[in-house]
């Protein structure tokens, strides 16, 4: 198994969406490449961001790119839908170089690529959330949630392996 961070704004529904990907085992919310070693109220230049274990035989970063940018405005700076700032930003972090590696070249490769405000960095810090936000569309289903229903669903009962 191998772990990336991937930030897609608010982190309660990248979270419910990545859940539902084949190859997704196990996901957790936090917050990554801040600037303080806990969140102590303050957020301090942390993404929200789903700490994501997958199974490279099942999903590579490059397919996790292109789901990422089913639900997300890969071209706006520190905003996914009504969420507004720096912690919003979009992003996948990785202690893995080949990881980083792979999300570039996704990038690149992208007729696009000039536009997209998606950042692509090794992983520097990494703070979980608090348990209130952990699965939290599961619990608070009609909380607010920039990503669409129908793309939430979109995978569930997908092949997992």
């Amino acid at each position: 198994m191998q772990t990336v961070h991937i930030a897609g704004g608010c982190l309660w529904g990248v979270e419910a969406f990545l859940q539902t990907l084949p190859g997704v085992v196990k996901t957790e919310a936090g917050r990554a490449n801040g600037t303080t070693a806990t969140l102590d109220g303050a957020y301090d230049g942390y993404a929200e961001c789903v700490k994501t274990t997958f199974d490279p035989s099942v999903v590579t970063i490059h397919d996790l790119m292109e789901y990422l940018f089913e639900i997300i405005d890969p071209y706006s700076v520190n905003r996914q839908g009504e969420d507004v700032g720096e912690k919003y930003r979009t992003g996948l972090y990785s202690e893995d170089a080949k990881h980083v590696d792979a999300a570039r070249a996704f990038i690149q490769n992208r007729s696009d690529a000039d536009r997209i405000a998606v950042e692509v960095l090794p992983l520097t810090n990494y703070v979980k959330s608090a348990d209130e936000h952990q699965n939290r569309l599961a619990r608070c289903p009609d909380d607010y949630c920039h990503i669409p229903k129908t793309l939430l669903e979109k995978y569930k009962g997908a092949p997992r392996k």
